[in-house]
């Protein structure tokens, strides 16, 4: 069997470890945690990696270099998911990481560096709603007020911990070490790779995004007897907002825009809604184009509400910078990619990863590859065999040329 075929096989085999019977749900902290754990531990110690599972849950496997001094080299993703998820968006980087080792040792490459391989505990932020929290504790960015945090069924994001280990999650930290950058392989999630007819692009920078919860509130009247002229609509003010923000994100090149929840209140079919909610999600890699668009878009609910004569209230729940991956590691990526007699599309990335939190701890780069009809989150994301062998090929030739640098 391949190397590229043993990945793809190898994350059909975890994606059967789930908290959820017939579907894949695995959030952090979890008993399909630990699972996933045991068993990518399990192929990493069989390829000669000293293997452990950090404070924060991260699974670890550490290749030592011919000299201590020369510092680490970190790759990999994260092993949890969504809620019906699919095998590839995660594991994928984490278990091609491990081919890429693995390689390494049946060549006999002797690297001054040593490569750790992470599978990160909490990437999406299933569990708690706040993502790379594994990925935070290694960076040393974890903030200690997120141990009080609740899940669905009320046990604290501290007691969840305490099930991987008694050791305060403040010792995942790897500040201070000497760290030569980290390197994921994810998919794309996306569907400009297919559109192009690439194997893999090279990811120059994360977008940054600001999500926002915003009410509408009206006056609720009978559907029959309030007369079109004096309602107060809620759900028309909002789904004229809806309408506004697909605009916006129409309207400015690398902008998305999204409403994901709405929701009309009482929700009754025959009652004029007083109440309506919804959600925002706002993406751009440049900042200062994200925040214009997220004031403009406030101030057109304010005047839709003002004309509707219904209140709004907006309320800021997440807002993360966009991160521009590391010029030298990134170039690295496309010479490797380059050096295969490919193209070199860079790409920005619009959803988050682990490489976001990286960024405050040391240099990042990242590789997508290709994924059928870009789907992600979901039963049906799938890659291609050959794909994944370029992607292989390109891990280990940038590794190597890491080598030769040092």
């Amino acid at each position: 069997m391949s190397a590229a075929a043993e990945v793809v096989r190898r994350c059909r085999e975890l994606a059967a470890i789930s908290e959820e019977d017939g579907r894949l749900t695995r959030p952090f902290a979890s008993a399909g945690m630990a699972r996933a754990n045991a068993l990518v531990g399990g192929w990493m110690a069989q390829a000669g990696l000293d293997v452990r599972v950090d404070a924060a849950g991260n699974l670890v496997g550490r290749l030592a270099g011919s000299d201590a001094s020369a510092g680490t080299l970190l790759l990999g993703s994260h092993l949890d998911s969504v809620r019906d998820a699919g095998a590839f968006d995660g594991p994928l980087g984490v278990l091609s990481a491990l081919a890429c080792v693995e390689r390494l040792r049946a060549q006999g490459a002797a690297l001054p560096f040593a490569i750790d391989v992470l599978g990160f505990s909490d990437e999406e932020g299933l569990r708690y709603g706040t993502a790379y929290l594994g990925s935070r504790a290694l960076a040393g960015t974890f903030d200690p007020a997120l141990l009080s945090l609740r899940d669905a069924e009320g046990v604290s994001l501290g007691d969840a911990l305490r099930a991987f280990g008694d050791a305060p999650v403040a010792s995942a930290s790897r500040a201070g070490e000497r760290l030569l950058g980290y390197c994921e392989v994810h998919i794309e999630q996306g569907p400009v790779l297919e559109r192009r007819g690439l194997p893999v692009g090279v990811v120059s920078a994360i977008a940054g995004a600001t999500r926002a919860d915003v009410s509408f509130t009206g006056r609720a009247g009978h559907a029959g007897t309030v007369p079109m002229d004096a309602r107060r609509d809620a759900a028309c003010a909002a789904a004229e907002w809806v309408l506004a923000v697909e605009a916006a994100g129409r309207g400015e090149p690398g902008l998305v825009a999204t409403v994901g929840v709405l929701e009309a209140r009482p929700g009754a079919a025959n009652v004029v809604p007083g109440g309506a909610v919804a959600s925002l999600d706002v993406r751009h890699a440049d900042d200062a184009v994200r925040g214009a668009a997220v004031a403009a878009l406030r101030a057109r609910a304010g005047a839709i509400g003002a004309a509707r004569e219904v209140q709004v209230a907006w309320r800021t729940v997440h807002d993360e910078p966009a991160v521009a991956l590391d010029p030298s590691l990134t170039g690295a990526l496309g010479d490797a990619v380059a050096g295969r007699g490919l193209p070199v599309a860079r790409l920005t990335s619009g959803a988050g990863h682990d490489a976001v939190a990286l960024s405050a701890l040391t240099a990042t780069a990242m590789l997508f590859v290709r994924c059928a009809g870009g789907v992600s989150h979901h039963p049906d994301e799938s890659v291609r065999e050959d794909d994944v062998a370029v992607a292989l090929d390109v891990l280990h030739a940038f590794v190597m040329g890491l080598a030769a640098r040092d």
